[in-house]
């Protein structure tokens, strides 16, 4: 739940970002064109000094304007101005004008044109609010408008792209059937898209705009749709591959601890019952032997050899005291079976008895020496297991046996891939001609 919260604050701040970057341009254009015919002077044509003059108007809706002055010719109004700034007949207005320009006229068209009305400041003695005729929203309004309606669109853009399935993963099909969905939602915003024509000085949707095919203002809101398009696509492809490759992370975390524990399982399964079949043989010949008291000490050690492999099956780690105590008792059932011909010399040193490693770790390693070693009255072995400062080491001198048993390699690899696992550190294996000694780093932390 966290997880789609913190996705869906992502995506609506990708949103706002992706809005406010494609109107900024747009929308700062009018107060630079309204700074700039501010700050024009005479190099643009405009004439400085303000006129005063009556409206005439010709049957065409065009228009002159009488200055009051005897010394100015009339002022040509176009009938675009004549129906945006909707002027009457007789309107008296006090104005400001600027001369023909451009590349279309020659030197001699432009000196012989009437000047043009260029703005107006007041009429029939009040002063003229462009915005007023039109009841037109503040700047700000639009502005605001205009940068919600393309966050609320992208960001319905995003989810539609970054939904996982039920399954949790996106195919390239999947992927392309969406990407065909926001094209025909991004086609359906362009005609909703709020415009505002500068000509005119007020803004509409898009659906009931009429302008010639030629404006620009079509133009700008088919560009602001298609980078809107792009990003968007190109954002929801890089968060879906992100996405994947964080869940791919762990899931073969997960399924490398699955597996680890899969196959410690598996080999304490396997060691069980031939343990427990050659433990109960060993009680047998004490109780024919009559031998009361080893049997009841070697009922014990097996109970509690068996309980602490059901016990610590599970766990990760022990501390080094219990671990040596379960040593112990496990390698009397050993010294039972194997009577005068197997010794377990431990040396621990106090110190380090809260220290900790992984649980179950001397187990195999006891199991290897007495299995692959021949073990006779005249070739006894001897398994030493001591601390050598912070670390853990367990060795025996090398008997080999005539008939060598199979060995699987299954109980090193699983105990240093725990080790790594679980401490972090690596198990060092020392395989000489004349001995085998693993020396295993103890960790200095709490048991967990």
């Amino acid at each position: 739940m966290r997880k789609f919260k913190t996705s869906i604050g992502l995506h609506l701040m990708i949103a706002v970002v992706l809005s406010l970057v494609i109107n900024f341009s747009y929308l700062l254009m009018p107060i630079i064109t309204e700074q700039g015919m501010n700050q024009r002077g005479d190099d643009d044509g405009r004439i400085a000094e303000h006129s005063t003059g009556t409206l005439h108007l010709t049957p065409d809706l065009h228009g002159y304007i009488v200055c009051d002055c005897e010394q100015q010719d009339s002022i040509y109004v176009s009938a675009w101005q004549v129906h945006t700034m909707k002027l009457l007949e007789g309107d008296h207005l006090h104005f400001s004008t600027r001369k023909l320009r451009g590349d279309t006229y020659s030197e001699w068209q432009m000196q012989a044109a009437h000047p043009r009305l260029d703005e107006i400041y007041e009429r029939n003695g009040e002063k003229f609010d462009f915005d007023a005729i039109y009841d037109r929203p503040s700047r700000t309004v639009e502005f605001v408008w205009q940068i919600l309606y393309y966050a609320i669109v992208s960001f319905l853009m995003i989810m539609i792209l970054t939904r996982l399935p039920r399954g949790g993963n996106i195919t390239n099909g999947i992927f392309a059937r969406r990407v065909l969905c926001v094209v025909l939602l991004s086609v359906i915003g362009i005609y909703f898209a709020p415009v505002v024509d500068f000509k005119q000085g007020f803004m509409r949707i898009v659906f009931f705009f009429q302008a010639q095919p030629h404006n620009n203002v079509y133009l700008i809101v088919l560009t602001k749709c298609l980078f809107m398009l792009a990003v968007t696509i190109l954002y929801a492809r890089i968060y879906l591959l992100m996405r994947q490759q964080q869940t791919m992370a762990v899931e073969n975390e997960r399924l490398k601890t699955e597996n680890l524990a899969t196959r410690y399982n598996m080999l304490v399964g396997q060691i069980n019952p031939h343990f427990f079949f050659n433990s109960l043989n060993s009680l047998a010949m004490l109780v024919r032997e009559h031998d009361h008291k080893r049997a009841l000490e070697y009922i014990d050690q097996l109970s509690y050899t068996f309980r602490y492999i059901i016990q610590n099956g599970q766990s990760s780690t022990t501390t080094l005291k219990d671990e040596i105590a379960f040593a112990e008792a496990y390698a009397y059932l050993f010294k039972i079976r194997y009577a005068d011909k197997l010794f377990f010399n431990f040396d621990i040193d106090p110190a380090y008895n809260n220290w900790t490693l992984p649980a179950l770790s001397l187990q195999p390693l006891i199991g290897n020496a007495v299995k692959h070693n021949s073990i006779t009255t005249k070739n006894p072995l001897h398994v030493t297991i001591r601390t050598v400062g912070s670390v853990l080491e367990i060795e025996n001198p090398k008997h080999p046996k005539l008939d060598v048993e199979p060995s699987t390699g299954i109980g090193l690899e699983n105990l240093k891939s725990r080790w790594q696992i679980i401490t972090g550190h690596t198990i060092e294996i020392v395989d000489e001609a004349e001995r085998f000694v693993v020396r295993m780093p103890l960790d200095n932390s709490v048991k967990k």
